[in-house]
């Protein structure tokens, strides 16, 4: 039994804009001394590109935040940027979930469950009906949406997908992941806005799966979930006036390497695994700090985590898409089995799934 991976599709925002302008963009209204702190900021995220459905071209211009060098205002209202999510989710999300559908060789048509994740916008009837309509899906097909969970909710999406097709033995699972966390940006300085503004990006990623046949690769095999006590508000996303405003603490690094390997122990030892067993790592890159605790934590090899640095330098930080295009990159170079997805979000919590 499990959930195998038939196929993977991702999308990214047509333009992208390199860290060093996005910095810029970040720097204008801030003082020398608050600039000079920002751009240390931006240098240390180890991203070099992000992508962004707000940019006007490939010079970086964001007429959607009115940037003045001698004023900020909160920017643009909750209700503006939830009018901006419905236009540009769709067509990020179609691109992914057609993406996904190509690579499996699967019809459209051959889908019997829709599962699209979300936390950057809220609208109803929301993607899961716009992919259904757009891709012509069965008007039949079941709907489920994991809706304001962060960084890890594919891999609680992956929860939901594994138990349909253990259940169902001929479904096919369409798992759609979108996000626009540019449409967050905050203005002005606030140390609570800072690092998410340096880290954030936008794209979409899909994966269609069904139920394995014995010895197929690249099939989810077992999830689990672990809430690190005493954490509530290390990590907090909320909906404000002037769109979503996350919360990141300085302990979140030291509580994932704390927390981490005696849990993580105990859920391979449940699946006949340790971590020396693991060949290859999808960790969700939250940020440098956060790959640096989870390498540190685990004892892991210098190379283990090289492609989620990679898509962190490349994409940035895209929230739950990130780590399906991770799986994405390693199973474009048929990297070893057992595949150990990590991924953190608000809670704080772990969240694992195990490819096999």
């Amino acid at each position: 039994m499990g959930l195998h991976i038939t196929g993977v599709g991702t999308a990214l925002p047509t333009f992208g804009i390199s860290q060093d302008k996005a910095c810029a963009i970040a720097q204008k209204g801030l003082t020398e001394k608050q600039s000079r702190l920002l751009a240390t900021i931006y240098r240390k995220s180890s991203i070099k590109r992000r992508h962004t459905v707000l940019l006007d071209g490939e010079n970086g211009a964001t007429p959607f935040y009115d940037v003045s060098d001698t004023s900020f205002s909160a920017g643009p209202g909750t209700r503006q940027r939830m009018e901006r999510y419905c236009a540009e989710a769709v067509p990020l999300a179609v691109r992914a979930a057609h993406a996904a559908l190509s690579n499996a060789s699967c019809a459209a048509a051959a889908v019997t469950h829709l599962i699209t994740v979300s936390c950057t916008g809220f609208f109803s009837p929301g993607l899961d009906r716009e992919i259904i309509e757009t891709l012509q899906l069965s008007r039949s097909v079941s709907r489920v949406n994991i809706g304001f969970m962060g960084c890890h909710a594919a891999l609680n999406a992956l929860q939901v997908a594994l138990a349909i097709t253990n259940a169902q033995a001929d479904a096919t699972v369409l798992l759609c992941a979108t996000e626009l966390c540019s449409l967050h940006f905050q203005q002005g300085w606030n140390t609570d806005n800072v690092l998410p503004n340096a880290l954030f990006a936008d794209g979409s990623a899909a994966i269609v799966g069904r139920s394995a046949a014995p010895g197929e690769p690249w099939t989810c095999h077992a999830t689990g979930s672990y809430l690190l006590p005493e954490s509530n508000a290390d990590m907090t996303w909320r909906i404000g006036d002037h769109g979503f405003q996350m919360t990141l603490s300085r302990r979140v690094p030291t509580l994932i390497a704390d927390n981490l390997k005696p849990w993580l122990e105990q859920f391979l030892a449940k699946q006949n695994l340790a971590i020396a067993d693991i060949g290859s790592w999808a960790v969700h890159p939250g940020g440098p700090g956060i790959l640096d605790a989870v390498s540190n934590s685990l004892n892991l090899p210098a190379a283990a985590l090289d492609v989620s640095r990679a898509m962190l330098a490349d994409c940035g930080n895209m929230s739950s898409p990130t780590i399906l295009f991770i799986v994405e990159r390693l199973r474009q170079k048929s990297a070893p089995l057992p595949c150990m997805m990590l991924a953190f979000g608000p809670g704080l919590a772990i969240e694992a799934a195990l490819l096999i």
